[in-house]
């Protein structure tokens, strides 16, 4: 999860054209095309963007459609979004799986966190299972305790307001195991400390 320092990963207002919130983009220069990326940057992209078995992510960072389903939506990404994997999306309203090219596949989960990560796993076939956020899902996966580790990628940038991560989170049993510094953000993994 790309963070701002002071804790928000989206900012205020998010909206169709402002899918992060106002200045949220600023969050993720380190991977997604800040002219002032270099090597170093590159470097942090491939060792937190390496591809996993399947995905869940919240409604929110599908997309801006809200309520039910009233308009075609297929995602922010293009017709091939960056997952090449099964994405297990959590919503409240039924849809019909959206297969995309270069192996990605949105599944629609109505039943809940749990449901949508247990296909998850399922799907993954002991490759791994990323929670791919937005904030409200990932503080679901950590109250499910089924993080095992977690990146928190932290710009340079103050936003005020917005989305924060850990919002309603009574403890963090994690340490950090790795630390990777680059122009634009600091990576920080964390490895739960006890299962």
């Amino acid at each position: 999860m790309s963070m701002s320092l002071d804790g928000f990963v989206a900012g205020p207002d998010q909206s169709r054209e402002n899918p992060l919130g106002k200045r949220g983009l600023e969050l993720h220069g380190w991977h997604i095309g800040d002219p002032r990326a270099n090597e170093a940057n590159g470097i942090a992209a491939d060792w937190l963007m390496r591809p996993r078995g399947a995905y869940v992510m919240g409604r929110n960072m599908f997309g801006p459609v809200r309520g039910d389903w009233d308009e075609e939506w297929s995602g922010w990404w293009g017709p091939e979004p960056p997952y090449h994997a099964p994405v297990f999306v959590l919503t409240h309203y039924p849809h019909d799986p959206i297969q995309m090219e270069g192996g990605t596949t949105f599944h629609f989960v109505t039943d809940g966190f749990e449901a949508a990560y247990a296909a998850a796993l399922d799907a993954a076939g002991g490759k791994g299972v990323d929670i791919a956020g937005g904030a409200s899902t990932v503080r679901q996966a950590l109250a499910a305790g089924v993080v095992d580790e977690l990146t928190l990628d932290i710009a340079p940038v103050l936003l005020g307001s917005g989305e924060r991560i850990f919002d309603g989170i009574a403890s963090f049993d994690f340490e950090p195991v790795e630390v990777l510094h680059s122009p634009l953000a600091t990576h920080i993994r964390y490895r739960r400390t006890h299962q």
